[in-house]
């Protein structure tokens, strides 16, 4: 939430994409010993570079929870690195549903919490009973094989 909304400046996406590069570059030390307690300073830090101060607990379950995925790495075991790729969302970005023609852009709610995710499936939702006609083009076909069918534009009618 903290990155999501740039809570440290314009520069918190690279601030974040930093901190990955200074994990990584911490747990492939050659030969010092990684200890736990250096990874949850490096973990603070960050947050506090973007006024964030977390006291939960959750920085020292992080840290732990590298640490036991680097050492599970290194004998080999990928099990946890593949749960944890299914458990993320593909896509931080929100959508946004427009019912009729008006295009309200400036009343548009960018705070990115979670009921406002929830408002956007339910209206999808929503419009799936709607009596008015589908657009037969718009809907992706997909074969039983997984792939999508893609028809040709040449013969829409567009051009002769």
């Amino acid at each position: 939430m903290a990155i999501q909304n740039e809570w440290g400046g314009r520069d918190t996406r690279q601030r974040a994409q930093q901190l990955t590069l200074d994990i990584y570059q911490w747990l492939i030390r050659p030969s010092e010993g990684l200890y736990v307690d250096e990874l949850e300073d490096l973990l603070d830090d960050f947050m506090l570079s973007l006024n964030t101060e977390i006291d939960d607990g959750s920085i020292e379950e992080i840290a732990e929870n590298l640490m036991i995925m680097h050492e599970e790495c290194l004998e080999g075991n990928f099990a946890s690195i593949g749960r944890l790729r299914q458990s993320v969302p593909t896509s931080n970005q929100q959508i946004q549903v427009v019912k009729g023609g008006e295009d309200d852009s400036d009343s548009a709610s960018s705070s990115g919490d979670d009921e406002s995710m929830e408002d956007a499936n339910e209206d999808e939702d929503e419009g799936e009973n709607d009596s008015a006609p589908q657009d037969p083009v718009a809907a992706p076909k997909v074969d039983a094989d997984g792939w999508t069918v893609v028809s040709s534009r040449r013969n829409r009618g567009g051009r002769p």
